[in-house]
């Protein structure tokens, strides 16, 4: 089951960041690998340094200690091939608009349809499926850990770097939306309502 849920990861990053970049590249000419911002501040190099750290040990966890419990392996794997199919639905979808990162220069289109009809950060969510159905195939104690490290970095990535930048960038359009629509899940993490907005529609 270790060598399964490594193969698994591995097939998963090759997948979603090797041949979706390629495709960016060919579609764009760019990667799509934005990265850190200049001047970024502690806590978003944090964020970024808190998820490479996560992506890398993912591969490692299946071997590091024993399992606490198996009955969970083959359950595991399959929220984990759902996590990994739901982020190359999110990515598509997200289109030329996907980036890793946020680059302040570059404006891209604001996609709120499809899977983004229902959480604004899809590809964030399918990816923690991803890590706890990992966890629960080979339940060592850093893989148990890890969904909650990558909920860490995604939260100060979203809230720090990326919601701002769209703010910024979309303005009144981009806050209805996320006014309608959770951050994670369904209906959590939404903004408030924009009293403005009521008042101009008035």
């Amino acid at each position: 089951m270790k060598l399964v849920a490594t193969i698994e990861i591995l097939v998963y990053y090759f997948t979603v960041f090797g041949l979706r970049s390629l495709w960016q590249w060919r579609k764009t000419g760019k990667t799509g690998f934005a990265g850190v911002r200049p001047g970024a501040g502690i806590l978003e190099r944090s964020a970024a340094g808190l998820m490479t750290l996560t992506l890398l040990l993912a591969p490692i966890a299946p071997w590091l200690g024993a399992p606490l419990w198996t009955e969970s392996a083959w359950l595991g794997l399959a929220v984990a091939a759902a996590g990994i199919v739901l982020t190359l639905i999110a990515q598509l979808q997200l289109g030329a608009s996907w980036r890793i990162g946020v680059d302040d220069n570059e404006r891209t289109e604001l996609v709120t349809v499809g899977v983004f009809a229902w959480v604004r950060n899809p590809i964030f969510s399918a990816m923690l499926l991803a890590s706890f159905g990992l966890a629960l195939a080979v339940p060592t104690p850093l893989a148990l850990v890890l969904p909650l490290l990558l909920l860490l970095a995604l939260e100060l990535q979203v809230r720090l770097v990326e919601e701002p930048y769209l703010e910024r960038t979309h303005g009144a359009r981009y806050r209805a939306w996320a006014a309608q629509t959770g951050r994670f899940l369904p209906l959590l993490g939404r903004f408030p309502e924009d009293p403005s907005a009521s008042e101009r529609a008035a």
